[in-house]
């Protein structure tokens, strides 16, 4: 009984084993590199839109924040220091900011997060809402 049980085994796991090789064998892929083309196009597509554009746009934004630094503007730097603009130079990359009375620091204008003042077409509406 042991010796039938034994072979019936081995013959249902050499089965097993021919069905798994059968299904493991490689499909015989018609297109090849030229059928992954357009989806890896399309993933270019859309990593583009949602990662690189809007990283384009935020450089591009913070780049002109910076160039339009002027004296007066209230700033917030990466270090979490908050100032008042005393001096800019045009040609230098570094401007003295005032954060306290008779105490002013020189930044290198790389080092400003946020200006913090708002713009000016926000405060001629919001004076506009009171009249």
């Amino acid at each position: 009984m042991k010796k039938h049980l034994y072979s019936a085994l081995l013959l249902v796991n050499a089965s097993a084993v021919a069905t798994f090789a059968q299904a493991a064998a490689p499909a015989k892929q018609d297109g090849g590199l030229m059928g992954m083309l357009p989806m890896m196009l399309v993933m270019f597509v859309i990593i583009y839109f949602l990662m690189i554009r809007p990283q384009q746009k935020k450089q591009k934004e913070q780049q002109n924040m910076l160039k339009n630094v002027k004296k007066g503007d209230k700033i917030a730097t990466i270090g979490g220091i908050i100032g008042t603009v005393g001096m800019t130079k045009d040609g230098e990359d570094t401007i003295m900011v005032k954060i306290a009375e008779n105490t002013v620091i020189e930044l290198r204008k790389a080092a400003i997060a946020a200006v913090l003042n708002p713009p000016a077409d926000k405060i001629d509406n919001k004076e506009e809402k009171k009249k």
